[in-house]
């Protein structure tokens, strides 16, 4: 284990690491603590040749992420309102990562959550798993790629009912619309994305980061 103040981010297996959000007090809600933990943890696991694949979850049985822990964090965004960047980078905005990402979805994941999800590349779910972007119902507009990321993942009819009237989804009809790659059993969430991290290791780990690099620079390029 690598440890950070206040939270186990970043667990060693092998090739694979396994990013668990620890808050099950706040339904495993960011927190400014939180989100520069998990930046701190992915840069490691950026830079370090021998680690191939990551998992994120999170802890417990309920949650995978509600989100923005919003006590916290709506004083720190109306402090920064004029300045986008004070908060640190991550997947879901400004944070460049080419290894492939998993989410293991044990729970809610809802705005900031849900956003995380989109971050992934692969996302397993289990079945009490709820999925949405409520912020709209906050007054708040997702501020983590959602918007971009949701339509360009599912139909549109069904990226703005999600976005813009707040809807949760459950796990099956986030498979069904394609959100997600597989739904479980809570116990087989671990499990079923291991095997997916797995697979991936028994690539190419070069082949495998050239391919998502090219995925992603590719969605904002004309197919030439």
């Amino acid at each position: 284990y690598r440890r950070y103040p206040g939270q186990e981010f970043l667990q060693e297996n092998w090739d694979i690491t396994i990013f668990s959000i620890n808050r099950p007090e706040a339904m495993n809600a960011m927190n400014m603590e939180a989100i520069c933990e998990l930046h701190e943890a992915l840069a490691d696991f950026r830079d370090d040749p021998e680690l191939w694949v990551g998992i994120i979850t999170g802890a417990g049985e309920k949650a995978f992420c509600s989100g923005l822990d919003v006590k916290e964090m709506i004083p720190f965004m109306r402090e920064h309102r004029d300045s986008p960047w004070a908060m640190p980078t991550t997947p879901m905005r400004g944070f460049e990562l080419w290894k492939p990402l998993i989410a293991a979805i044990n729970g809610i994941a809802l705005g900031g959550g849900l956003e995380i999800v989109l971050a992934c590349d692969i996302r397993v779910a289990s079945e009490n798993s709820r999925l949405g972007t409520p912020e709209v119902t906050l007054g708040l507009m997702p501020g983590w790629g959602g918007t971009q990321r949701l339509a360009r993942i599912v139909p549109w009819c069904r990226a703005a009912a999600i976005l813009l009237a707040g809807r949760l989804i459950d796990a099956q009809e986030a498979y069904r619309i394609g959100l997600i790659n597989e739904v479980v059993p809570q116990e087989k969430v671990m499990p079923a994305a291991m095997s997916w991290a797995e697979d991936m290791c028994h690539a190419g780990p070069l082949a495998v980061r050239a391919a998502k690099e090219a995925m992603t620079r590719g969605t904002s390029l004309s197919l030439e």
